[in-house]
């Protein structure tokens, strides 16, 4: 998780910040922003120093540096592949056909022979790495005009740009899911608060070790899809009747819900208030052993990010836990499908509990009653409900 340098405060009064702008003729077809970014102070002397282990020092230059000439590194290798990234412009159009012959005429190599197999082999897997990535290069320019377009700041060609080069180097380097639609929503925010595009890819690319199995999916199945089975379960605990009604409009899939849990109510918030919504999250959610998982979990795919490695025994190291999470491991549901944000969702259901049993007659009019929250979604609000339907998911089901 990065750090936005940002608290966020209520507040009815006082302009925002200026990157968080909107424009004049998009002012009523925004969410309400209902808290304002404050920068935080910066440390003291005397708090910096506190801030350096006993045995080593901290060298913050050397270490930014490096950071940032890893992303350089990868962002170097896309530019030899599309030598117009990193001008200021980026791709809408399609710049390779999306034709499956294609593909395998770049990843086969007639003339190989027995000495150099192994060559041929790690060739024709690079050739099909480059080729999927370069497919969907203009998906992601057409997604980066949609997004946040009511923002002084998007009105700017090289903050687009900026966006599309984090969004095409992270595909690159995460191919395994590559680029889909919605983490435009999740980068933009990084990509406004980080001036420098290597610090914005950076917290892009830690959010998306806890976020990057929401967008997994495959012809059968969706990367929410365990999220979407935990919803219909708190809803069947809590609310019984709701639950038996959402079941004969949609099946009890909750598909309605997918968009929020994906992105993290991007689209239903503010950026502002998205951020105060994800910082209070993301905190509550700590786990101090949680780094070690992320760091492998992009590349197996038998680990669960959010696995708790820590007994309900070991008080003293529970108390190094996030409020949320530690509540969760001390009731054994400390898992990645008991998340806030599943709560969050189930709040908003409730509170349209009237309407969607009186009005909702087929999944049309469900998305519909439920859309509505984009106009009027108080953050704050929403967690403590959330949390209280918590309170009673666990009281529920440890009755059964």
């Amino acid at each position: 998780m990065c750090t936005t340098g940002f608290m966020m405060k209520s507040s009815t009064a006082g302009e925002e910040d200026s990157r968080f702008a909107i424009r004049l003729e998009c002012q009523g077809d925004v969410p309400k922003t209902h808290f304002k970014p404050r920068a935080r102070k910066t440390l003291s002397a005397r708090r910096w120093k506190a801030s350096f282990s006993q045995d080593g020092h901290l060298d913050i230059a050397g270490v930014l540096r490096r950071i940032q000439r890893g992303y350089e590194a990868w962002k170097a290798e896309c530019q030899n592949m599309v030598p117009s990234m990193g001008n200021g412009k980026f791709i809408m159009a399609p710049i390779i056909m999306d034709d499956d012959q294609m593909i395998k005429d770049l990843t086969t190599n007639t003339d190989s022979g027995d000495d150099d197999g192994a060559t041929s082999s790690i060739d024709s897997v690079l050739a099909k790495k480059v080729t999927q990535w370069k497919l969907g290069l203009h998906q992601i320019g057409l997604d980066v005009i949609r997004t946040d377009r009511a923002l002084v700041f998007y009105e700017s060609e090289a903050n687009q740009a900026k966006l599309w080069n984090v969004l095409a180097v992270y595909a690159w380097v995460d191919h395994s899911i590559g680029y889909v639609q919605g983490m435009n929503d999740i980068c933009s925010p990084m990509v406004i608060l980080m001036e420098n595009e290597a610090d914005a890819f950076w917290c892009f690319e830690r959010a998306m070790r806890r976020l990057r199995e929401n967008f997994r999916s495959s012809a059968t199945s969706l990367g929410v899809q365990s999220q979407l089975s935990t919803l219909a379960g708190i809803i069947r605990a809590i609310d019984p009747k709701l639950h038996e009604h959402l079941e004969e409009l949609d099946g009890g899939q909750y598909l309605f819900a997918l968009r929020m849990l994906m992105v993290l109510f991007r689209r239903e918030l503010s950026v502002v208030d998205a951020l105060y919504l994800w910082e209070v999250m993301w905190a509550m959610e700590y786990n101090p052993n949680i780094s070690s998982l992320y760091e492998v979990s992009r590349s197996r795919s038998d680990v669960a990010p959010n696995e708790n490695v820590v007994s309900k025994t070991d008080t003293k190291q529970l108390k190094q836990y996030g409020k949320y999470e530690r509540k969760l491991i001390k009731t054994g549901h400390g898992d990645q499908k008991s998340a806030l944000v599943v709560f969050l969702v189930a709040s908003v259901i409730e509170a349209k509990k009237k309407r969607l049993l009186k009005e909702a007659r087929g999944p049309d009019d469900v998305v519909k009653i439920v859309g509505e929250i984009t106009a009027s979604l108080d953050a704050k609000r929403a967690l403590r409900d959330a949390l209280k339907i918590q309170e009673k998911y666990l009281r529920k089901t440890k009755q059964l």
